[in-house]
């Protein structure tokens, strides 16, 4: 586990899988770690908190730590729902309904999350994407620089955990952020 570490906020532990050394956390309005490497230090600072959502109870325990954690540090949510089309043989139509029915589901969980997020006062917005999970959640942190990952330990699919290693597992070794897997 070269170049992580745990480190507390409040009662959570926040798994960091940093490229730096993480020597220590400090409190202030927003939560930040204080990082240091080749003698120079930086500050990374939870301003916006990426939850990926697939309706699971793990992932809705994950976003009620997140938007504990946007609470105490006045941070902002972004709820993200990953979807990816298998294809077997199907017709046109019945791949368009397929598709439909995938985009359905993801907006209503999606749907949840964020009325979850507005009843507690938190800024929260939503992202329905197709893609591989894992790919699709550490571009989204990379692109839209995203300072946390909260993330649920198990998701819906155990069969594909078991053979091809689960998601929260995959995000936290590609993450460009820390990564905070709640079970």
């Amino acid at each position: 586990m070269s170049g992580g570490c745990l480190a507390k906020v409040d009662s959570y532990t926040v798994t960091a899988f940093l490229k730096k050394p993480l020597f220590g956390i400090r409190h202030c309005k927003k939560a930040y770690i204080l990082s240091c490497q080749k003698s120079s230090w930086e500050l990374v600072v939870f301003e916006k908190i990426l939850v990926p959502l697939d309706g699971s109870e793990h992932s809705l325990d994950a976003l009620e730590k997140a938007i504990q954690i946007a609470k105490k540090f006045d941070s902002e949510i972004t709820l993200v729902h990953l979807y990816s089309i298998s294809v077997f043989k199907l017709t046109p139509s019945q791949i368009d309904d397929y598709v439909l029915e995938l985009r359905k589901v993801g907006e209503e969980i999606l749907a949840e999350g964020q009325k979850k997020a507005y009843a507690e006062d938190v800024p929260v917005e939503t992202q329905l994407k197709e893609g591989h999970v894992v790919e699709g959640i550490v571009e989204l942190a990379r692109d839209r620089n995203f300072d946390l990952i909260v993330i649920g330990a198990r998701g819906i699919s155990k069969l594909k955990e078991l053979f091809l290693g689960s998601t929260s597992h995959g995000v936290t070794l590609h993450a460009p952020c820390p990564v905070l897997v709640v079970k």
